[in-house]
């Protein structure tokens, strides 16, 4: 009898907190019927051997690939699902004992709806040393942004977060996640544009609770805004229509800021980081100028003449 859902997790050296993640999925409880599926994106630290070494519980499947993206990853582990829906965890997400009943409960609450789609809440892993910042980016800034969704039942297409997200595995087979986004940015946002316009419904249920362990701060950050604006071209270049949502116009992005004023700004909230403060305007103008920094670039390659086909 084929599993109900289908759990989908796309992993690159991330040995020291999978095996976090795969146990507490071991330790489900309400879940209904259930299969794992890891897809080992070339890791290098000792991920794959300790993969194939493991004896699991619940029904798991392991497959490996060349380092490719997390989108290619979880395109081969939705084509091997055998579940009616899939389930998306990060290899750094640790599933709530009930996380997998609550995204089913989700489903059936609504009638199990053919085109919805369910978020879950992404905290911080209490390992993690919360700051000011984390929370910030959290609920209110680039990271997630939960506080800023006004209707759990009718969410935007930008809060599609494959951190923790469940969906009927036929959208995705429709839809896949497209593979030309040079990183692990914007794509799962542009699938989730791409379900919306053929009638996904996502809605966001908070008790659907992951403890998200990845160590960040405001220049590891920083550098992932960079290259969410270099990806943001890409994205641009498929949905033209979305240019002002992307901070891009039809002649391209905004001028760079001065390099002097984004010095200072990054000395100013280094140093400030160190304190329990909150600095929403200074994190803001810091990350958009990284964000707009990597617009530039992407333009500047010409990210947004995508050529080839969509993955199909």
């Amino acid at each position: 009898m084929s599993p109900e859902f289908s759990v989908v997790i796309p992993t690159y050296n991330r040995r020291e907190i999978l095996p976090e993640v795969l146990s507490a999925l071991e330790n489900q409880r309400g879940a209904p019927s259930f299969e794992v599926i890891v897809v080992d994106d070339g890791s290098n630290d000792g991920t794959g051997s300790w993969l194939q070494s493991r004896s699991f519980s619940v029904p798991t499947t392991v497959l490996q690939q060349e380092n490719q993206g997390p989108a290619v990853a979880r395109n081969q582990g939705v084509a091997v699902a055998k579940g009616e829906w899939v389930a998306f965890l990060g290899d750094d997400t640790v599933p709530s004992p009930r996380w997998l009943a609550t995204h089913y409960r989700a489903h059936q609450e609504r009638n199990d709806t053919p085109r919805l789609a369910v978020i879950g809440y992404t905290d911080w892993h209490p390992r993690m040393r919360r700051t000011s910042f984390l929370n910030y980016i959290n609920e209110y800034g680039l990271q997630f942004g939960y506080a800023l969704i006004e209707d759990p039942e009718n969410v935007p297409f930008n809060f599609f977060y494959t951190s923790n997200l469940s969906l009927r595995r036929e959208m995705l087979l429709q839809e896949p996640f497209d593979l030309r986004f040079p990183y692990a940015a914007w794509e799962d946002i542009e699938t989730s544009y791409r379900l919306q316009k053929s009638g996904m419904r996502l809605i966001y249920e908070r008790d659907a609770v992951v403890l998200h362990d990845h160590p960040t701060d405001l220049r590891r950050f920083a550098t992932r805004q960079e290259k969410a604006g270099y990806s943001a071209v890409v994205f641009f270049g498929l949905h033209p229509e979305l240019g002002s949502f992307l901070g891009l116009g039809p002649e391209g992005p905004p001028d760079p800021p001065a390099p002097l004023r984004v010095f200072f700004q990054e000395k100013l909230a280094h140093t400030l980081q160190k304190f329990p403060l909150k600095l929403p305007r200074l994190w803001e103008d810091l990350l958009r100028s990284h964000y707009i920094r990597g617009l530039n670039r992407g333009w500047g390659d010409g990210a947004n003449s995508i050529k080839g086909e969509p993955p199909s």
